[in-house]
């Protein structure tokens, strides 16, 4: 009984240093958020602006036709190419590339599609993974995957950084820790 209680108080102080934790990491991205809020605000040097006189229209990368081409090639039922070539290709099993798409769109709004300022429909979150995993994969350039994606330099980029927030934020109490002697014993 004694013991019984014990666990039960060491698990309530772990439960508790979890919320402090969590909390504190609550606090940094809060912070975060202001600086680059306050960033935004200062004039921009180089960045992004949108519409203005003297600029070209954006550039239709016909993103919507690839997306569908993305989906009908990898994604979909009968898909054009074989779950040997998506191992290959993606460096993972189709069905962890979806478990993990599915975690990071709830994780972070920014993967989920949506209409833009414009009201034009926005990429694929299989766009946008697919994208990221190109270049951690295989080291590709921003350059390289426009042409497989369909997405500009900025996107992708803002993108990895989201996605490895993404994965770091949510697998890191599973996945990215420090292996424990049985996990050595296994892989040994």
């Amino acid at each position: 009984m004694r013991r019984c209680l014990e666990r039960q108080e060491r698990e309530i102080k772990e439960r508790r240093r979890r919320r402090v934790e969590e909390k504190r990491v609550h606090q940094e991205e809060d912070e975060a958020v202001a600086i680059a809020v306050g960033l935004l605000d200062q004039p921009s040097q180089g960045r992004r602006c949108g519409s203005q006189v003297g600029r070209g229209p954006n550039l239709d990368r016909h993103r919507h036709s690839r997306g569908k081409n993305l989906l009908e090639d990898y994604f979909i039922p009968n898909s054009v190419y074989s779950n040997v070539d998506f191992r290959g290709r993606y460096r993972m099993q189709s069905h962890l590339f979806n478990k993990v798409m599915h975690a990071v769109c709830n994780y972070d709004a920014y993967f989920i599609q949506k209409c833009d300022a414009a009201d034009v429909l926005g990429l694929l979150p299989e766009q946008k993974l697919t994208s990221v995993i190109r270049i951690l994969a295989y080291g590709s350039s921003t350059d390289q995957v426009d042409e497989i994606a369909r997405m500009g330099k900025s996107i992708t980029l803002e993108s990895l950084v989201r996605l490895c927030d993404a994965v770091e934020t949510l697998y890191t109490r599973d996945y990215l820790r420090k292996p424990t002697l049985r996990d050595l014993q296994r892989l040994l």
